[in-house]
């Protein structure tokens, strides 16, 4: 079941509004549920991933720009997990900022322990990386 934005050309989170964003949303079929499509013998459920709409690198204007920037990879590439928030740079740098004060500020974990509870969390939700 899916669900149609209601309105484009809201703030992107830099106080601009983005044609392209507007553009992505509205072409977007988003899927916030697993369907169970069952095989046979009955106990089989194929999840199906949500599409999330996000603003290319090579679009990227303004605070998204900057942001992709500081968090691109040695080839450029962004991690899906923070290009999902390009409709909302803001978001995208905020994540950026959360996930490093927890990664690497003050703890009484170890870098490493940080690092296998996140592998821990992310395997228990069956997630790929």
């Amino acid at each position: 079941m899916g669900r149609e934005p209601t309105e484009c050309g809201g703030d992107r989170g830099d106080g601009a509004s983005d044609a392209n964003s507007c553009r992505a949303l509205s072409s977007a079929v988003i899927i916030a549920r697993t369907v169970d499509a069952l095989a046979p013998d009955s106990t089989t459920r194929t999840p199906v991933m949500a599409h999330i709409p996000y603003v290319p690198v090579e679009e990227a204007e303004g605070l998204l720009a900057e942001v992709y920037q500081t968090c691109a990879g040695r080839d450029g590439a962004v991690d899906n997990i923070l290009r999902i928030h390009s409709l909302n740079p803001r978001s995208m740098k905020d994540h950026l900022q959360l996930y490093s004060h927890l990664m690497r500020g003050p703890s009484p974990l170890s870098r490493i322990q940080r690092e296998m509870l996140a592998i821990t969390v992310s395997a228990e939700n069956d997630c790929f990386y």
